[in-house]
């Protein structure tokens, strides 16, 4: 019999969330094996079983993690690992993050449907009126003001089932996804463009992976912390800080980009924030102290609110 502490890990069941959380486990047995086993427990959250309606109509209240953060509440699970994009600015009482891991790439792909059009075909290069299908208002909102010739339409599902359905449907011209889950999944062969920032800002925390745990619990949060990359979390706190201010939910029109000048130890960070059309949109740029993350992003929400950020996302929930 193995005297080894388990430590069980939640995960949804998805193909990218698995990849995700294997290799968070990968590396939790590579610092700890030899005195901890981990396990794997996975289960549906609302957000994959509801596919019908579109994730900003849903609400907003954790559609990808309330389940996983049930089950740490409860003692079930230790720790759940998730995509920091989906995983709200306020936690349950008792739970925060541990560690968010090294950001890879964070912007967003364009992948067309290559039985309709050229397999080299862009964004702009399609057709007026061409379908492109995404789940996000931020990149519907963005794509709008840059594409006006071009038509969104709300496609929902774990990668594997937003592929079927551009593929076989054939009511997609294309379709949005972020690069990094399709660099976890090795299908970068499929992206046909990559979005630039100049066109559209991505999401908060877009690129890193957010491991969850019980705050009160300094054991799973010490076998946690070499898995923290430092750069990733002080832009990813900054970017969080300015969601948290503007009261913005995951699935709301805010986008943001961030960067570190380690020689200055100064962080900049630039955020927008759209109307659902994009006709109207408030995008601006602040840079402050590296050891200040948080409250830099506080800052630059006033100042989008000052502009008439606000204003926008009162309209929104009307």
């Amino acid at each position: 019999m193995s005297d080894k502490k388990t430590v069980y890990i939640g995960s949804r069941k998805s193909q990218l969330a698995l990849v995700q959380t294997h290799h968070v486990i990968d590396r939790l047995k590579e610092l700890h094996g030899s005195k901890y086993n981990f396990e794997l427990k996975t289960l549906d959250t609302v957000g994959d079983r509801v596919l019908n309606v579109a994730l900003s109509k849903i609400g907003d209240k954790g559609l990808f993690t309330k389940e996983l953060e049930d089950l740490m509440i409860s003692g079930d699970i230790d720790i759940a690992v998730h995509s920091l994009k989906d995983i709200p600015t306020k936690f349950p009482e008792g739970l925060g993050l541990g560690a968010i891991t090294k950001r890879e790439n964070c912007l967003d792909a364009f992948i067309v449907n290559a039985s309709k059009h050229r397999p080299t075909c862009t964004l702009a290069e399609l057709p007026e009126g061409a379908i492109i299908g995404s789940s996000s208002l931020r990149r519907v909102s963005q794509l709008k003001r840059a594409y006006p010739h071009l038509q969104f339409k709300d496609i929902r599902g774990n990668l594997n089932t937003r592929f079927e359905k551009l593929e076989k449907s054939g009511e997609y011209d294309g379709m949005i996804l972020a690069v990094a889950g399709l660099e976890r999944l090795g299908w970068t062969d499929r992206i046909t463009e990559i979005i630039q920032p100049t066109v559209s800002l991505y999401a908060v925390g877009q690129g890193a992976l957010g491991i969850e745990c019980r705050s009160n619990d300094p054991l799973i949060m010490s076998l946690l912390e070499p898995l923290n990359d430092k750069d990733t979390a002080s832009c990813c706190i900054a970017e969080r800080a300015m969601l948290s201010e503007l009261e913005g939910g995951c699935h709301v029109p805010i986008g943001v980009i961030s960067s570190i000048d380690v020689e200055r130890q100064l962080i900049t960070l630039e955020g927008i924030v759209l109307n659902l059309d994009g006709s109207r949109a408030i995008r601006l740029s602040h840079t402050g102290p590296l050891a200040s993350c948080h409250q830099v992003g506080r800052e630059l929400a006033q100042q989008l609110i000052e502009k008439g950020a606000k204003e926008i996302l009162n309209d929104l929930s009307k």
